[in-house]
C-alpha cells in the first residue's frame, strides 16, 4: 500500500457536495480528470478490507457513532494500526470524530455513502437492459 496520504473531499468535491444533476453517475456521462482523481481518493481509502469493516461497523452502529475503543478488539491489529486506518478513512471523507476524555467516538458522514451508491448506480430501462 502507498505511504502517499490522502487528501479530505471539499464540501464541494465529486462526492460529498455535489447533486446528481451537476455529477451524473458512472453510466451516464465520462468522468473529468479533477472528479476522477477526487473518486479514486474516495474508493482508494475503501479499498482496504480492514478499512471497509471499519466503515461498516460505524455506518452500521445504532445511534450513529462507535468508540474506537469497541471497534479495536474487532480486529487482530494492533491500536495504532487501527487508529492509522480510521485517519485514512477521515481524510477519504468518508467519516468524522470527536475526542471525548480517553476515547475517540466515530460516525459516518452523512449522505456520503448514499452519493457514493448513486453515482455506481446504472440506468436501467423499461425492459431491465441497462441503458
Amino acid at each position: 500500500m502507498s505511504k502517499q496520504e490522502l487528501g479530505v473531499l471539499e464540501v464541494t468535491g465529486a462526492v460529498t457536495g455535489r447533486d446528481a444533476a451537476c455529477c451524473p453517475g458512472l453510466a451516464t456521462a465520462p468522468l473529468d480528470d479533477e472528479r476522477a482523481t477526487e473518486l479514486a481518493k474516495v474508493f482508494k481509502a475503501l479499498g482496504d478490507p480492514v478499512r471497509l469493516r471499519l466503515l461498516s461497523m460505524i455506518a452500521s452502529r445504532e445511534g450513529g457513532e462507535v468508540c474506537v475503543c469497541e471497534m479495536t478488539p474487532a480486529f487482530d491489529l494492533s491500536q495504532p494500526t487501527i487508529s492509522h486506518h480510521l485517519k485514512l478513512l477521515r481524510q477519504a471523507g468518508l467519516i468524522d470524530c470527536e475526542r471525548r476524555g480517553t476515547w475517540v467516538y466515530y460516525w459516518a458522514l452523512p449522505g456520503v455513502l448514499d452519493r457514493l451508491a448513486a453515482f455506481l448506480t446504472t440506468a436501467r430501462t423499461a425492459e431491465g437492459t441497462q441503458a
